[in-house]
Order: structure tokens, then sequence, then C-alpha cells
């Protein structure tokens, strides 16, 4: 929770503190993403439930093909005229966010449609900005990606396990071939640690040999020309087709890479100096919060074994300074979106000028109110050769 929140001061589910019958309906606009089927259908139910607002579901129109099968799963939803879905490109997206009747308006997708939509465009967004005035003046909230950080912590982890670690790192930039916000886009490394040799092999494998997936998202193409073009890159080919664009950090140029989310297959590599567990994952931790765009999911590799060598009470601080909406362990953030109890969203501080990774949550079924990051870890946090762990 954010500061200042505790057991007694802990709010939730506001939206239904005013007695039903002095409530006034709103109309929330939610606009759906294109990469993940489970997106659009979560977005509307918490407008609907969380933020007790009707909602028109405008579908992305890569995911036109669920409109059937939404009206299927929501019929009882549309047959008490809660909600409403739509079918359309751009043109019908501009006329929703201008419409009068819309009080209320949801985005996941990317910054510049969100900056579009609230600035406008051209010169128009360039006055609108200097002078502080939105040209949509609605309440917007949004999920806008990032550029997510997965840190490897050294430690004295076994062949089996830097396999396992390594099959769960490419899982992390190969699920959706790679077009989630959420997926690993810089793979941090101890520097000098005899396990990222080895851990960097492993992972070239495992991605080469599974690797191959359909572009499918428009602009992909585009999108790694522009990673290319950027310098420091080596592909992961198999039979001659690419697989996977890697840019070592430091080689490339850096501030491009640290700032721009590809979407697409490809990730960077930023080598960190330090033999010391706790001073590694302090300095890396200062590198993602400092160096790397958005806030959405930050990922740690980490043995157990180190983690009580740091101290647990040291390890919870250090992830106390990471500023990211989900923290995973030895895990993916993609496991807190699959678990929709969890607040899914950027660590908050955001603003319509500087939206980050974008501005509130959504899912949340506990309806839990000013919360600030979720963590999620995995139980088997290292498979070695000496344990058979199920």
């Amino acid at each position: 929770m954010q500061r200042g929140v505790n057991e007694v001061s802990i709010e939730a589910a506001s939206a239904y503190d005013l007695p039903a019958g002095e409530r006034s309906g709103k109309l929330a606009l939610v606009l759906g993403a294109g990469n993940v089927a489970a997106i659009s259908p979560l977005d509307a139910l918490h407008k609907l439930f969380v933020e007790n607002e009707v909602v028109l579901l405008k579908l992305n129109p890569i995911n036109d093909y669920l409109f059937d099968y939404l009206h299927a799963a929501f019929k009882p939803l549309i047959d008490r005229n809660a909600l409403r879905i739509v079918r359309g490109g751009n043109q019908l997206g501009a006329y929703l966010v201008e419409h009068p009747l819309v009080e209320s308006i949801h985005i996941t997708g990317a910054a510049a449609t969100h900056d579009l939509i609230v600035w406008g465009e051209g010169k128009e967004a360039d006055n609108n900005r200097k002078n502080d005035k939105p040209r949509n003046t609605r309440r917007i909230t949004s999920e806008l990606g990032a550029v997510c950080p997965t840190i490897v912590v050294p430690g004295s982890w076994t062949k089996a396990d830097i396999r396992f670690q390594a099959e769960q790192i490419a899982t992390q930039k190969m699920q959706n071939s790679g077009y989630n916000c959420v997926a690993m886009q810089t793979l941090i490394v101890p520097e000098g640690w005899e396990g990222t040799e080895v851990l960097l092999r492993e992972l070239k494998s495992i991605m080469t040999s599974h690797g191959g997936r359909e572009q499918y998202y428009p602009g992909s193409q585009q999108r790694c020309a522009d990673f290319r073009a950027h310098g420091g890159i080596e592909s992961f080919d198999q039979f001659g087709r690419l697989t996977f664009l890697v840019a070592d950090f430091d080689q490339g140029e850096s501030e491009w890479l640290a700032n721009n989310e590809v979407f697409a297959p490809a990730f960077t590599i930023k080598f960190l100096s330090g033999e010391c567990p706790k001073n590694y994952l302090a300095s890396a931790i200062d590198f993602a919060n400092e160096k790397l765009h958005g806030t959405l999911g930050a990922n740690i590799v980490i043995h157990p074994a180190t983690i009580k060598k740091i101290g647990r009470e040291k390890f919870e601080s250090l992830l106390g300074q990471l500023r990211y909406g989900t923290i995973a362990i030895n895990t993916w953030t993609g496991l807190a979106f699959l678990l929709n109890a969890c607040p899914w969203g950027a660590f908050p501080g955001a603003s319509l000028k500087k939206p980050g990774s974008g501005i509130g949550t959504v899912h949340n079924t506990w309806m839990l109110e000013r919360t600030e990051k979720n963590s999620c870890s995995s139980a088997l946090a290292s498979f070695s050769e000496e344990f058979n762990c199920l």
C-alpha cells in the first residue's frame, strides 16, 4: 500500500459508499488492447464492478474476432444495459473519446495514443501541454507498457538451476511472441560472475530452438528495424528465420534502448559489475529505477540461499525501493496479471503530462484503494540436481 495506509485507514470499494438510490449513472469508454484477448474484458469488468460505471467497450481491430464470443459470455450484462461492445478503427475511436455521453476513458495501449487523446496532435498538442490545458478533460486511466527489466543476481546456482531460470527468462520474452506490455526487455546480468556466460548460452539455445513465432502484431517489422538501427545487435536465427534480436545495452545507443518499448521479439542485455549480491542488487535496482522507461513490472532471479545471505529484512527493504507496479521473484510479473485479485498497473505517481506506464490500476477484485505495488514469487525458486522438486 502507499505510505500512510495501514490496517485502520485502509479503504476499499468507495464507489459503493453512496446509497444506490442516490447514485447517478456514469458511462466509461474502454479502448481495448489488441495483443491479449483477456485484457479488454478484464478492463471492462473493473470499470463495471470496481468503479461502478456502465461500459462501452471498443475492441481493437486485431481482436474483432472476439466480438461474438464476448457477446455470448457477457450476455447478462448486455441484457441489463450495463455493457455494449462495438467494433471499428481509429475513426470510431476518435469519435467516441469526444462523445458527450462518455465521462471516463480507460486505454491499454501506447503512450502516443494516450497523448493524442489528452493533448491532440501537432502544434495544438504542443500549445495544450505548454498551457496545461488538456484537450480532453474526462478522467483518463491507462496501462501503457514499459522497458521492463529482469535482474539476475549472482549466487550458487547449479547447472540445472541455470537451465530452469533460462527457460523462465525465455518465457518472459517469448510468450505471445513478445507482444506483452510486461515482457522482459532489459536483461540485467552480473559482469564477471561465472554463471552469466552459462546462463546466456542456455538462453540463446532455448530461444533459438523454440523461436521463429509469427510476428503478427502491426508495426512489428518496423519496430524491429528501428531496434536494429540502434546498434550492437546479435540475431538469434533458426533455419534462416529470425527468432530474436538482442542488443548489448552499452554497445548500442543506450539512451534509445532505455526509453523505447520495442513490443517485438527483441531485447537488450545490460552488464553490471558487482560480486557482492547485496551491492549488485542495489545497483541494479537503481539502474532500473533511474534509467529505464516505465514502471509496470520488474523481475528478479535470485537463489533462496542468496536471499538468506543478504538477510530477509534487507532484501525486503531493497524490494521496497524498486518503483514498479508489480515485482516478481523467480517468476514472471505476468503471473500477477493472471491473478485478477491483484491491482494491475504502473507504480503510482504518473500524470497526464508524464503518463509513463499509465495512470491508475485495473483488476483489483478486492477493490483496494491507494495500492502501490504487487509482489509475487515462485515457491519453486530453485531446481537443483541434488533434489527432485515437484
